[in-house]
């Protein structure tokens, strides 16, 4: 076993900037560490330094004010539901009213379709298909277009 010896640990110098504590260990040279030693509790037998639980502080005095609710927990953003339309209450049969409006009226409609005769008479939509074909077998109305999906008509004209 041929260690190395190490030199003897010098006399304490009297430089303020370089100043050792009891067991000759120096101090930190930093300015702000001048006045205050570091104090460790070091194992006499293995000489380390033992781990320590964290030492809990005592609770601040109560308050006042209202607590404050932590920074990470706050309540989510709810979604808008965006505007809704109103449910329409459109009629499922005629009414004497109604269908002398369709006799006196539709026929002078520029334009008419399913969805029209449903929003101006308030009738739903397989109501304003079987008026259209009434009106077409009355011949009060003429076929402009037709697609699988949607039926254009207009008034009839003498032309």
């Amino acid at each position: 076993s041929s260690y190395p010896s190490l030199p003897p640990l010098a006399p304490p110098s009297p430089s303020p900037h370089r100043r050792r504590s009891r067991d000759g260990a120096l101090f930190p040279s930093s300015p702000r560490h001048w006045s205050q030693p570091i104090h460790l509790p070091v194992c006499l037998i293995c000489s380390r330094v033992p781990l320590q639980a964290p030492k809990k502080d005592k609770a601040p005095p109560p308050s006042s004010k209202p607590a404050k609710s932590g920074g990470g927990k706050q309540k989510k953003k709810k979604w808008s539901k965006g505007k809704q339309k109103e449910k329409v209450n459109n009629s499922v049969l005629f009414d004497q009213a109604t269908y002398d409006k369709l006799l006196t009226e539709a026929p002078k409609y520029k334009q008419i379709t399913p969805s029209v005769l449903s929003e101006r008479l308030r009738i739903n939509g397989s109501l304003a298909r079987r008026a259209i074909k009434d009106l077409m077998a009355r011949g009060l109305i003429r076929m402009v277009a037709q697609h699988s999906s949607q039926q254009i008509y207009t008034r009839a004209t003498n032309t």
